[in-house]
């Protein structure tokens, strides 16, 4: 469930921005400010955060789950602060407005909602194709992982008898 939260984020947060977001580069044209950005700053890291720890609970590795957080809080904390420091010597005022109005990490129902709008969700989806299939790969190796304990466990129960 996690893992499906995370990626709708990560769609919703692609759809409005475009597939730009996806590379690390200062050719930023234009400033998201509607949809899921009017709630949120960071969508797309907040669809990996709860990706992670979906994949985290799935493996089954719970006490790895503190050391998952501090890890993505540390690598995204250093990421976000260089790309706000691009937004802001690119947008100026515009994105300060915008920052000290939307909440970096915690969502929160936006006072202004820009009801105009455009998404691409074809481009998105098409754009995170490679993701689902980290996703499945992931998956994948999780079930066989699990089939193989259930193999191995029934092995040991029938060498007792």
């Amino acid at each position: 469930m996690l893992i499906a939260i995370g990626e709708l984020i990560r769609l919703a947060g692609v759809a409005a921005a475009g597939t730009v977001t996806r590379r690390r580069s200062r050719n930023v044209q234009r400033l998201v400010t509607y949809g899921i950005f009017a709630w949120v700053r960071n969508p797309l890291y907040i669809g990996n955060f709860l990706a992670w720890m979906g994949f985290v609970t799935i493996s089954g590795v719970l006490w790895f789950l503190p050391f998952a957080i501090l890890l993505f809080a540390l690598e995204y904390e250093l990421i976000v602060r260089y790309e706000e420091g691009v937004l802001e010597s690119i947008f100026g005022r515009d994105y300060l407005e915008y920052k000290n109005c939307t909440p970096r990490w915690i969502p929160r129902p936006p006072k202004d909602a820009q009801l105009s709008a455009e998404y691409h969700w074809g481009e998105a989806v098409r754009s995170e194709i490679s993701t689902f299939l980290q996703y499945a790969v992931l998956l994948l190796a999780f079930w066989i992982k699990s089939k193989l304990r259930i193999q191995a466990g029934a092995a040991g129960f029938i060498k007792t008898f």
